[in-house]
C-alpha cells in the first residue's frame, strides 16, 4: 500500500499546527530510569507525564481511549524489553507486559489509561531496583552506571566518570570491571548501542539523529561502532527488526 500521499498530509497538517513529537533524549532517558531501578526520578518523570500527556504524542485513533490504549501498549512493550536488557527475566518481563495490556483494555475512561501508566512505569522499575539490589553492587557502581545513561548524549570516558564520583580512575575501572564483569569504557558503548537497537526498532528517528543525540562524533562513526557489536548496520538492523516487532505486535493482537 503506497501511504506518501497520507505521509505527506499528516507531515503537511503536523507544520500547520506546529506539532513536535516528544524529544528523542528525554524519551528514551526515561526509559531508562526503568531500567537502572531509579524509582524516585520516575516518580517525577510520571508527574511530568501526567502533566502533558499528549504533547509530542501522535494520534493513533479517532477515539481518545483507543488512541491512549495504543500509546500504553506500545510504552509497555518498550519498557519489558528494555528492563529485560537490564537484566530482567525474559519470562516474567513479558507475562509482566501481558498483564498491563490487558489492564489498559478493560480502561473504560482515557485518564484511566494515564493512570495505569504511572502504575506500570513504577511496578517494573521498583522490580528492576530489586534486582540491582541483589546484584550486591557498590554504591560507587551504581551511581558510575545511573551516570553513564543520563549522559548518553555526551562521549563519555573514564576519567569523567571517575570524577564524577571524586575517584581515582585507575580504582572505579578496577571495581567496575570486578563487580559489573565488563570494563566500563566497554559498558558504555553497549549502553549507547542497545539504547540505539530500542530506538531503531521502535522510532522513525532518523540515523543521523541518533548517533548525534547517542554522542557519536559522527554518522559514519557511529554506524561502524554498532555493527562491530550487532553484525548489522543501523540500517540493516532497523530493516530487520522493525518489521519482525509489526508483526509480532499485529498477531498479538489479533491472540
Amino acid at each position: 500500500m503506497d501511504t506518501n500521499r497520507e505521509l505527506n498530509y499528516r507531515l503537511y497538517i503536523q507544520t500547520e499546527e506546529n506539532f513536535k513529537r516528544t524529544e528523542i533524549r528525554s524519551e528514551f532517558a526515561r526509559y531508562d530510569d526503568i531500567k537502572n531501578g531509579n524509582v524516585e526520578k520516575v516518580r517525577e518523570n510520571i508527574k511530568e507525564i501526567k502533566a502533558h500527556y499528549y504533547e509530542g504524542k501522535g494520534m493513533l485513533s479517532d477515539s481518545l481511549l483507543r488512541n491512549n490504549q495504543y500509546h500504553f501498549a506500545i510504552g509497555v512493550g518498550m519498557i519489558a524489553r528494555v528492563c529485560i536488557d537490564g537484566g530482567m527475566e525474559h519470562n516474567i518481563a513479558y507475562t509482566l507486559s501481558d498483564i498491563y495490556i490487558r489492564r489498559g483494555d478493560k480502561c473504560r475512561e482515557p485518564q484511566e489509561v494515564i493512570d495505569l501508566t504511572g502504575t506500570m512505569m513504577l511496578d517494573f522499575a521498583s522490580r528492576m531496583a530489586q534486582i540491582r539490589k541483589e546484584k550486591g553492587v557498590s554504591i560507587h557502581v551504581r551511581r558510575t552506571v545511573d551516570y553513564v545513561y543520563e549522559n548518553l548524549n555526551r562521549p563519555l570516558t573514564l576519567k569523567m566518570a571517575a570524577e564524577h564520583e571524586h575517584l581515582d580512575p585507575s580504582y572505579l575501572s578496577k571495581l567496575f570491571a570486578k563487580e559489573m564483569g565488563v570494563p566500563l569504557k566497554a559498558y558504555i558503548l553497549n549502553a549507547k548501542i542497545n539504547t540505539a537497537r530500542n530506538i531503531l526498532t521502535f522510532s522513525e528517528f532518523s540515523i543521523a539523529d541518533i548517533a548525534d543525540s547517542l554522542g557519536f562524533s559522527s554518522q559514519s562513526a557511529f554506524a561502524a561502532a554498532f555493527r562491530k557489536i550487532t553484525g548489522l548496520t543501523p540500517m540493516q538492523y532497523r530493516s530487520r527488526y522493525s518489521e519482525e516487532y509489526s508483526l509480532l505486535t499485529r498477531d498479538e493482537g489479533m491472540s
